[in-house]
Parts: structure tokens; C-alpha cells; sequence
């Protein structure tokens, strides 16, 4: 039923489409006035960045809010050289999902495999990843799964280690495979603009 009600609200949403890039950008306008804005790969339709943004109480709009895709880093650009690389010592946290898994990856954590412990608290609906060494704590939602009342289930968790790189995966219920290939079609009716310059509403 949650599932339906999602994909419902999707639909309903006001959408429009741009092809740009490589890339299909989707903006949905949602009658509460909350926005979303969705790229996809154009050739294999993974998704690759997903952003919201919510209107203040006085009707400003807000920043947008990165849920998948590169996080940006804050104040980039305006710091000298040297307090950018020290920043980029710390560990960068972001969520980049394949067709079958959510996953996130925790950039610059230099610790062996057997160090990290990843786990479901169910009591509070997230992920938790600690070190055993005490040097990292982080945990998380799977706003997708909450989206679409599903449970979380240990066993559809996982993760790997490489190149100072912790990457979690967990595994996409059929309900949510079902669903984003329900949205996959409604977006094919969605028409489509095609831009080879920045003025996208979804910038």
C-alpha cells in the first residue's frame, strides 16, 4: 500500500524533463510546494543524483538537499589550497546506488576491513557503521525504505573495503526494483526538453 502511495505521489507531482549531458534531469514539483530534482544516466537509466528542496516558512527557497550523488563540498573554491586538502583528509560520506543495491561510500577511512562493524538498529530504522578502534561513528536512513514502509533487514546489508574506501551495500526489496521500473515508464511520457547550455530548473 506505502509503495503504491509514492509511486502515486510521483505521479501526481509536477515534472519536467531535460536531456543534457549524457544525462535526463527530472524536476518534480509536489503539491505541498516541496521539489525533487533526478538525474539519470541517459543510456541505462541509473540513477546518479538526487536532491530535494522545501520552501521556508516566509516562502524562501531553500538549499538543496543532497539524498544521492556527490555531496558538495562547502567552500570550495573560496578557501586557500591548504585548508582544502586538509579538509579532504576527512572522511567524505555519499551515497551513489547501482540498479540493485542502495550504496553509500565513506571515502578516506584507511582502516583494515575487519575493523568496521555495519549494522540495521531496528529500533531507530537506520544503519550503523562504527570501528572497533573507536576513530569513526556514523549511522544513517534509507530514506527509500521509509518512503515505501518497508522494513529493514539485516541480511540484505553488506560491505566492502578498498583504496581507503568503505562501500555499503544493501540490497533493493522487489517492491522498490518494482517501483522504479513503474516510474521508468511514466518518465518515458514525460517530454522531454533537450539543452546543451546550464539553464536547467534543476540546477
Amino acid at each position: 500500500m506505502a509503495v503504491t502511495g509514492w509511486l502515486e505521489s510521483l505521479r501526481a507531482a509536477e515534472k519536467t524533463a531535460l536531456l543534457q549531458d549524457g544525462r535526463r534531469k527530472v524536476h518534480y514539483l509536489f503539491p505541498d510546494g516541496k521539489e525533487m530534482a533526478e538525474e539519470y544516466d541517459e543510456k541505462t537509466n541509473e540513477l546518479l543524483v538526487r536532491k530535494w528542496r522545501m520552501k521556508s516558512a516566509l516562502g524562501a527557497l531553500g538549499q538543496w538537499q543532497i539524498e544521492v550523488g556527490e555531496p558538495a563540498l562547502p567552500g570550495a573554491g573560496s578557501l586557500g589550497p591548504e585548508l582544502i586538502t586538509e579538509s579532504n583528509a576527512n572522511p567524505i560520506f555519499m551515497r551513489k546506488d547501482t540498479k540493485m543495491s542502495f550504496q553509500w561510500r565513506i571515502r578516506n577511512l584507511p582502516y583494515p576491513k575487519d575493523v568496521y562493524n555495519v549494522c540495521v538498529d531496528q529500533k531507530e530504522r537506520c544503519v550503523v557503521v562504527r570501528t572497533t578502534n573507536k576513530k569513526y561513528y556514523k549511522k544513517f536512513f534509507i530514506p527509500d525504505l521509509e518512503r515505501y514502509q518497508l522494513p529493514l533487514d539485516e541480511s540484505s546489508l553488506s560491505f566492502a573495503h578498498a583504496n581507503s574506501t568503505l562501500i555499503i551495500s544493501y540490497q533493493k526489496p522487489k517492491e522498490v526494483l518494482v517501483a522504479e521500473s513503474e516510474l521508468q515508464k511514466e518518465l518515458k511520457k514525460v517530454k522531454t526538453a533537450h539543452g546543451s547550455d546550464g539553464d536547467c530548473k534543476t540546477q
